[in-house]
């Protein structure tokens, strides 16, 4: 039995990963693993020749896993693993999490923007929202806002936009500059916490086509793009000058959305 190596945990998560299988793996009993119980079992839960067939590595390769002594994992042997010992969406999480590594079933941004009814749950939770407040999905388009924030921001959220890329309403939308207070200041500031926002798929087709397009597209953000910056998302003050509603303050929170980490919720109070 062969597996192929990847990439290999640091020294102080190793114990951490390998205490987190065993575990699991002595919670599990025969029956919900689909095997035999068998007429004597000392162990508790399966044995580690169980999960090390069910899994296709050697028993002595899951010892060392469990040990912390395995020098590296794959991503193979973490999906059989997860599946072997019945992990739940977030066990599986925080196992490849453990592992630094990229779990290749993970839910994709594709896949939670063609949920229907979790973009409706989305948008009736906010427009119960009394300020103006958004939804942002991972490439920064908004899938949810309310009547107050399409007042405010007429062009974008308000009217029938060809976008609803808030970068792309930053940075192609005249309207924007005129909106924005201190449109500089906070253009800049929104493509260094795009980047960190980002960061981890910086490489990957979807946000490198985005970045490349919106580059050759807007002279100002290549400029910014190009500086590397990187800044945490927070909140503070934000100013607009509305064509109507006139000078108006107000303090931005941001929230993840705790089943859809991708999905930020903006609120202006």
């Amino acid at each position: 039995m062969a597996a192929t190596f990847a990439a290999a945990p640091s020294a102080s998560i190793k114990p951490l990963l390998g205490e987190f299988i065993r575990a699991h793996r002595e919670r599990l009993s025969p029956e919900q693993a689909g095997l035999p119980r068998g007429l004597r079992r000392r162990a508790r839960g399966l044995r580690r020749e169980e999960v090390a067939a069910l899994c296709d590595i050697s028993p002595t390769w899951l010892t060392w896993i469990e040990q912390g002594r395995a020098l590296s994992l794959s991503v193979g042997t973490l999906s059989r693993l997860a599946v072997a010992l019945a992990l739940t969406g977030a066990e599986r999480a925080y196992l490849f999490e453990l592992a630094a590594l990229r779990d290749p079933e993970a839910p994709g941004d594709a896949h939670a923007a063609r949920d229907a009814a979790f973009h409706s749950t989305l948008a009736d939770a906010v427009g119960k929202i009394r300020s103006p407040a958004y939804v942002l999905d991972a490439a920064w388009d908004a899938v949810a806002w309310n009547r107050p924030a399409a007042a405010l921001f007429d062009t974008w959220l308000g009217k029938a936009s060809a976008s609803r890329n808030l970068l792309n309403y930053m940075f192609l939308d005249p309207h924007a500059r005129r909106l924005v207070d201190d449109w500089p200041g906070r253009s800049r500031r929104l493509v260094a916490e795009f980047r960190a926002d980002r960061s981890a798929s910086l490489q990957e087709p979807p946000t490198r086509e985005q970045v490349s397009a919106l580059r050759l597209a807007s002279p100002a953000f290549d400029e910014l793009w190009r500086q590397q910056d990187v800044l945490e998302r927070e909140g503070g003050e934000r100013v607009f000058d509305h064509p109507t509603q006139g000078r108006v303050v107000y303090r931005q929170l941001t929230l993840r959305v705790a089943h859809s980490p991708q999905h930020k919720l903006v609120m202006l109070i």
